[in-house]
This record gives structure tokens, C-alpha cells and sequence, in this order.
């Protein structure tokens, strides 16, 4: 990971990481840009993989995309396919008014979680 451009997706990631955990600890937190900053922190992390692997930045929100580019490198990426399923779903929904959804301070916390989950799973992968 000796890559500028890997270690700047990264710090990006972190930073979308770091407002969904300090948020989420406000009294009635808004919910909808919590799971946004999980989704955009994994969309990060899944960049910065690719990324580190000499792939062209690939412009997508798509998550279950992204993780499928990454198989190409291991198969055990297949096993955040779930976090990636559900999380994608937070990229659009989220963030524009319209069929508004809210989404409980569970949800938005397990969101945090699948998104940590993301991270120290492509930063083992990306040192391996």
C-alpha cells in the first residue's frame, strides 16, 4: 500500500467512518446520512483495494459491483456479499428526498458495524 492515491481513498474512507461513529452518538441521530457515510466508507475501502491492484478508478456506488471486481483477486471477498447487498442500498435511498425512509438507530448502527467489517477485511487483504 505504498500507492499515494490508495492511502488517499483510505483517509477518505476513514473520514466517512469517523462521522458515522461520532453521529450515531447524538441524541436522535439523523439515521439516513449515518448508513450513507457506512455505505460511502465501504465504497472507499473497496476503491482503494482495487485500486492498490493497478485498476482504474471505477465510477460506481454499486458495492456488489465493486466486490465482484475484487473476487478477481480472492474469492473470499464472496464473503461480504451480504454487507455489500445491503449496504448499496443506502447510496441512493439515503441521500435524496422523495420516498424519504427512515431508518432506526439499530439499522444505522449494524450499518457502522458492516462497514468496520469492510475495512479490517480489505486492509488484512490488501497486506496479505
Amino acid at each position: 500500500m505504498e500507492d499515494k492515491y490508495v492511502w488517499e481513498w483510505i483517509k477518505k474512507a476513514e473520514h466517512d467512518l469517523v462521522n458515522a461513529e461520532t453521529v450515531i452518538k447524538i441524541e436522535n441521530p439523523p439515521t439516513d446520512t449515518i448508513c450513507f457515510h457506512s455505505h460511502q466508507c465501504s465504497e472507499k475501502y473497496f476503491k482503494a483495494y482495487l485500486i492498490s491492484k493497478g485498476e482504474d478508478l471505477i465510477k460506481t456506488h454499486n458495492l456488489r459491483f465493486l466486490l465482484d471486481k475484487c473476487k478477481k483477486y480472492s474469492n473470499k471477498f464472496e464473503s461480504l456479499r451480504n454487507e455489500a447487498i445491503i449496504l448499496t442500498s443506502y447510496s441512493i435511498e439515503s441521500r435524496y428526498p422523495g420516498d424519504f425512509i427512515e431508518y432506526s438507530v439499530e439499522e444505522a448502527k449494524k450499518s457502522i458495524e458492516m462497514a468496520k467489517k469492510i475495512k479490517d477485511f480489505i486492509i488484512k487483504n490488501m497486506e496479505d
